[in-house]
């Protein structure tokens, strides 16, 4: 089977540009390749190549191609504005392509002046193995409560083939496996993955490392993703206080929302005194007015706030305060 070929990289402009120096795309384009690995048929298989930019004027990525239908390139970010990163997504097609693959993405740059660069992906998708689904995906969970998925492994080849182990990089997402089925070559497996209590608050995606006692690619990623949500939601979530003299008492209204009727024990913030009329009654909705005065902040301060409630069920939500603390 030939080798797919080593990643190559060229740059092209206007004349009046000189490439705009040769070293635009090193800071544009901080990544140029990626490996995916070994991987499963139908697994869901994608890298993001961050582009970043740091011109003054926005930068806007015309178009993008690949060599090779295995790979879909998606453009996420058309205009990046100056000093952001955005990113163009390479979608691997391990529903529909099999063994060693590898793609050339062009990637054409019209502002703030033209130049192409290419990206390169390779990979091998695995023939004898299947996840079912390709993709563990947890969608929207509550913080505080634990939560769990499956999917299934199908292989078809040796009549040894075993799952030994599948881990993961996260002490709060644990995953376990069982066989199900065995025979005529064939193996299936079922893969339960369990997001604990203390998964932190946020947007999350992973690869967990299914093991196996296949000498020559024993390790094949498996991606989860999800989106953990606290049972607190805080507005505004970033709390600006201008300029502050120490001492200097500022009040801000905060709503707090729940999910469930809690009550609130709590609000922190290192290096401020923070005052409020404690509630007396459990609620889903709070509008409280909260008095911030800085004791030890100094200068361009920015510190969370935590807000913490208290029963059976206590859980934090937390906010962003901004100050800039001068005594002049």
């Amino acid at each position: 089977m030939a080798a797919i070929s080593s990643c190559v990289f060229a740059v092209s402009a206007f004349p009046c540009r000189t490439a705009q120096s040769q070293d635009w795309s090193e800071k544009v384009f901080p990544v140029k390749a990626h490996d995916f690995g070994a991987v499963a048929v139908a697994a869901k298989t994608e890298f993001r190549f961050p582009v970043h930019n740091p011109y003054s004027q926005p930068l806007h990525i015309q178009s993008v191609r690949a060599s090779c239908g295995c790979t879909t390139p998606i453009i996420e970010n058309q205009y990046v504005q100056p000093g952001e990163t955005g990113a163009i997504l390479a979608r691997f097609n391990t529903g529909t392509f099999r063994g060693k693959k590898g793609a050339t993405l062009t990637v054409v740059v019209d502002q703030p002046f033209y130049a192409e660069t290419r990206l390169v992906v390779d990979g091998y998708i695995r023939s004898d193995m299947v996840f079912h689904p390709g993709e563990i995906s947890f969608g929207r969970t509550t913080q505080g409560e634990s939560s769990a998925k499956t999917t299934k492994i199908l292989y078809a080849g040796r009549s040894d083939w075993q799952v030994t182990d599948v881990v993961s990089n996260k002490p709060w997402l644990l995953p376990t496996f069982k066989q199900i089925s065995r025979g005529s070559g064939r193996a299936d497996y079922e893969i339960t993955v369990v997001i604990q209590e203390d998964a932190p608050q946020g947007f999350f995606q992973d690869e967990l490392t299914v093991v196996t006692n296949d000498r020559s690619m024993p390790r094949v990623p498996l991606r989860v993703s999800g989106q953990v949500e606290s049972l607190l939601s805080i507005s505004p979530q970033s709390i600006a206080l201008g300029s502050v003299k120490p001492g200097q008492a500022i009040s801000k209204r905060l709503v707090i929302r729940s999910q469930e009727p809690v009550l609130i024990d709590s609000i922190e913030c290192e290096g401020w005194d923070v005052k409020f009329d404690r509630p007396t009654a459990e609620s889903t909705t709070f509008l409280l007015d909260v008095t911030f005065t800085p004791t030890e902040a100094v200068g361009n301060d920015r510190k969370p706030v935590v807000i913490s409630t208290s029963g059976a069920k206590s859980v934090q939500a937390k906010a962003l305060l901004t100050a800039d603390v001068r005594s002049e």
